[in-house]
């Protein structure tokens, strides 16, 4: 394949990333490439709560702090779009931000398996003491 035939990787500046900050439109930087992950939102085993926090931002260090799979981290490249030119945004949320991101909870799914998944698990727990 000639070097003509290649296409280049497209680059996108932190401001033009952050643009596309909500449900209908997220995208992440993670490692500096930048990720489309707006119809992952539904499948993400986390919720998607973990993802609009970080809509338009440096995902890095959440990523990381999970401790993502190998077969996670394989499948994110299915959403990789393009780099990121520069540096990173700041990962530390400006004065005024969470109301300005307020309306991404909104949109949200009113299901909250986050809080469910516990709550089920501690009366399991508890019924289990309490009959065993």
């Amino acid at each position: 394949m000639s070097s003509s035939d290649k296409k280049a990787t497209p680059t996108f500046k932190a401001s033009d990333i952050a643009k596309h900050n909500t449900r209908k439109d997220v995208w992440i930087i993670i490692h500096k490439k930048v990720y489309d992950v707006t119809d992952f939102l539904d499948e993400h085993p986390g919720g998607e709560e973990v993802i609009l926090d970080n809509a338009g931002k440096d995902a890095t260090s959440d990523f990381e702090d999970i401790g993502h799979s190998e077969d996670a981290q394989e499948m994110l490249e299915k959403y990789f779009i393009g780099t990121l030119e520069g540096a990173p945004p700041s990962a530390k949320p400006s004065v005024g931000e969470d109301a300005d991101r307020s309306h991404l909870r909104s949109q949200q799914n009113s299901s909250s398996w986050g809080l469910l998944i516990p709550v089920a698990f501690a009366a399991a727990l508890v019924a289990y003491k309490m009959y065993a």
